[in-house]
């Protein structure tokens, strides 16, 4: 038996080839929607190069298979190859020839075309998905609810599974669907619920959804042996269209909300920090607003990230400040999809009070005075008694002298003061905040003054900040 199958393949290598050749075929020349269909390509030939098809009538590759076969004519033996592919055409289309290469020469098959008709008796199915929505007329940006629902028979003998959601172009996502399951008489259902929002107003269309199905399928082999396979199915949901139409012009935020601002106290010592939490409540487009951060002269401010939780957005700003100053109310203008008109609505100013605050105007006006006095005082002295003049140079000579002696040393006590400082130092290294290294050392100070945290700060570091800043 082993000689004649080694004088088999002999001949078969070393027989010139009758033919080269490619025959194109299909199982089946009409489908169903979603059922499947077997595209084969019947190669004769030697040094074969295997043709990359991915899709077929614009529908994936669902299996791919292969298989050798070798014959005996007239005492001649010819080798040729099956390339099997299973598709789920959605349309009726027509297969364009496939070109293969076969002892270097390029051959092309036929083409062949396949019908595709409309799913009948649907309530015997298996497996059936429906898409449904719970507004069909909406405004760019409003939200709607988008439910996939698949039904399965509780008997049905599934083996494997491929699900494709629907394509969601020109709609932002607001969340990850997390199946829910029943079910309902014979059948179990699991629902996906999304929340979306159209980007773009005309006529938006959500695509099919579709799941492939897999069955176990049995037939014979070339030999006539009994084999087990897979039978793959896809079933597809509708397609919904929704017409979305503009909001107006001025306004970018649709829904019905609420906003208020809450400080955490309305007075402070100079220098301290006071924390405004913003508020919104409502149905919208939530994720479409913008930080609050406001801009108020002589006033450091800083935005923390907005968070959104449900209905509900969250935004906290910290002020510090050496004077009094008012923090402005925060507007919202939005689309109100109840009575269709722009609203705007208002949290209201707040007032904070600062103790121990100087106006900067009154410092100016006091030191300009000062100087005035001086001029005059030293006019009237030169002019009623030179000796006292002379005294007073002598005086200012050594004056300047002793501060020129003892000026480094005050500063650099005032330097360790306020290194020492924490509220002190935060505000000095405020206009600095850009920077990542000061960034860090500011995170570390509010964190210990405003959260009650004990983080040890590298004073060496601080100290080489503020000589490379020339903070003083």
């Amino acid at each position: 038996m082993r000689h004649i199958l080694k004088l088999i393949f002999l001949l078969v290598f070393t027989s010139g080839i009758i033919s080269a050749s490619v025959v194109a075929k299909l199982d089946k020349s009409s489908v169903e929607l979603g059922e499947m269909a077997s595209y084969s390509l019947e190669i004769s030939g030697e040094n074969i190069q295997r043709p990359d098809i991915k899709t077929l009538c614009g529908s994936s590759i669902v299996s791919s298979s292969s298989q050798t076969n070798i014959r005996g004519v007239n005492g001649k033996f010819k080798k040729s190859y099956t390339l099997s592919y299973g598709f789920a055409p959605q349309k009726s289309c027509t297969i364009e020839p496939v070109e293969v290469e076969i002892n270097g020469r390029v051959e092309r098959s036929n083409s062949v075309a396949v019908k595709v008709g409309a799913v009948t008796r649907t309530d015997n199915h298996d497996f059936t998905l429906t898409l449904s929505s719970d507004k069909k007329e909406l405004f760019v940006g409003e939200t709607l609810e988008l439910t996939l629902t698949l039904k399965q028979k509780l008997n049905s003998q599934a083996i494997d599974s491929q699900f494709v959601p629907p394509e969601l172009k020109g709609f932002w996502v607001k969340n990850e669907p997390k199946p829910l399951k029943s079910q309902d008489g014979n059948y179990e259902i699991t629902k996906l619920v999304y929340k979306l929002a159209p980007q773009r107003e005309g006529k938006l269309t959500i695509s099919k959804a579709q799941i492939k199905v897999a069955t176990k399928a049995n037939s014979d082999d070339d030999f006539g042996f009994f084999v087990q396979a897979l039978n793959w199915k896809t079933y597809l949901s509708n397609e919904l269209e929704l017409s979305v139409k503009p909001l107006p012009s001025n306004v970018s935020l649709i829904g019905n909300f609420t906003i208020k601002a809450t400080p955490n106290k309305t007075e402070m010592n100079a220098g301290e920090a006071v924390s405004v939490n913003v508020e919104v409540v409502g149905t919208g487009n939530l994720e479409d607003i913008k930080s609050f951060k406001p801009t108020i002269d002589e006033v450091n401010i800083f935005d923390e990230k907005i968070a959104i939780e449900g209905a509900k957005l969250t935004q906290n700003l910290t002020f510090v400040a050496d004077k009094d100053f008012t923090v402005p109310a925060f507007v919202l203008k939005y689309f109100d999809t109840k009575t269709k008109s722009v609203k705007t609505i208002s949290s209201g100013e707040i007032h904070i009070k600062v103790n121990g605050a100087k106006p900067k105007e009154e410092l100016v006006i006091k030191k300009a005075l000062d100087k005035e006095n001086f001029i005059k005082s030293d006019i009237a002295v030169g002019h009623d008694n030179t000796t006292l003049f002379i005294a007073f140079f002598i005086g200012l000579i050594l004056g300047i002298l002793l501060m020129w002696v003892k000026l480094p040393k005050i500063f650099k006590r005032e330097k360790k003061s306020f290194i020492d400082e924490p509220k002190q130092l935060l505000v000095k290294l405020i206009p600095y905040k850009d920077s990542d290294e000061v960034r860090e050392i500011m995170d570390i100070l509010e964190n210990n003054i405003y959260s009650n945290e004990k983080q040890n700060i590298d004073k060496k570091r601080v100290k080489e900040i503020l000589k490379r800043y020339k903070i003083e």
